[in-house]
């Protein structure tokens, strides 16, 4: 990064790193010092889905058992049941977006600590080649961006997991054939994802690139000088209509 300009370190080659050992060694360095708040969250998680599983269990008892015995008291408990799993759920899913929070709020500090000791030991000619707004881009959006992708994706990730897991397995212990009929489509969606992700990630690395460049123009246009040139030469209305450009 020395001595080059900060836009084409962004598009250089390496700009779509491939899922490696590496690097996902370096995106879960980010988590490390929130370890215990992640395995809270997985404890959160099972719990979570195990209390999902209750409702149709309990259900599937009120239709095959309680219903034709006509068994009152079961019913009474089972109703009971019904209305506390969602109660439980919720104190669950409070104390899990608590622990959430916390690692997302210290993942946006690390990271930016991070990269402003980086921009420190940056060279002078780095900062003569790279606009302030791009820089002030990266420490505001960007890390909020690598920060949604370690809180929420990954936690994303191992819900749906878990709960894939839970649910496929009570599937096959109720009706196995229709459980077989059901996964047939899921290469599809795998397929799918693939495709879609691959779009998803390139729009969002546009909207990156282009959220900084309109940074970088407020910067110029709004600090003392800029605001003086453009008043100078009358270049009001020839701004304004560049920044809507940019920003559009």
């Amino acid at each position: 990064m020395h001595g080059s300009n900060w836009r084409s370190f962004i598009r250089s080659a390496d700009e779509k790193p491939s899922l490696s050992r590496d690097l996902l060694r370096r995106v879960f360095a980010y988590t490390r010092a929130y370890r215990w708040h992640l395995l809270g969250m997985l404890i959160l998680i099972l719990i979570d889905s195990a209390l999902s599983l209750l409702s149709p269990l309990i259900i599937r008892g009120l239709i095959d058992h309680v219903i034709p015995e006509k068994d009152i008291q079961g019913l009474v408990r089972l109703a009971l049941a019904l209305l506390a799993v969602p109660v439980f759920k919720g104190i669950a899913s409070v104390f899990r977006r608590r622990l959430n929070a916390r690692v997302g709020e210290g993942v946006i500090h690390d990271l930016r600590a991070a990269l402003y000791t980086k921009f420190q030991r940056m060279s002078l000619r780095f900062f003569t080649h790279t606009k302030i707004g791009e820089m002030v881009s990266r420490l505001n959006n960007d890390v909020i961006g690598a920060q949604n992708a370690v809180s929420n994706t990954i936690v994303s990730i191992i819900t749906n997991l878990v709960e894939s897991v839970v649910v496929f397995s009570m599937m096959l212990t109720i009706e196995w054939r229709l459980t077989l009929i059901s996964i047939a489509i899921l290469p599809l969606f795998i397929y799918t994802a693939r495709v879609l992700g691959r779009r998803l990630r390139d729009t969002a690395r546009a909207q990156m690139d282009a959220n900084a460049r309109m940074n970088a123009m407020m910067n110029e246009t709004l600090n003392i000088g800029g605001a003086l040139l453009i008043k100078l030469f009358g270049r009001q209305r020839l701004e304004s209509d560049r920044f809507s450009q940019r920003a559009a």
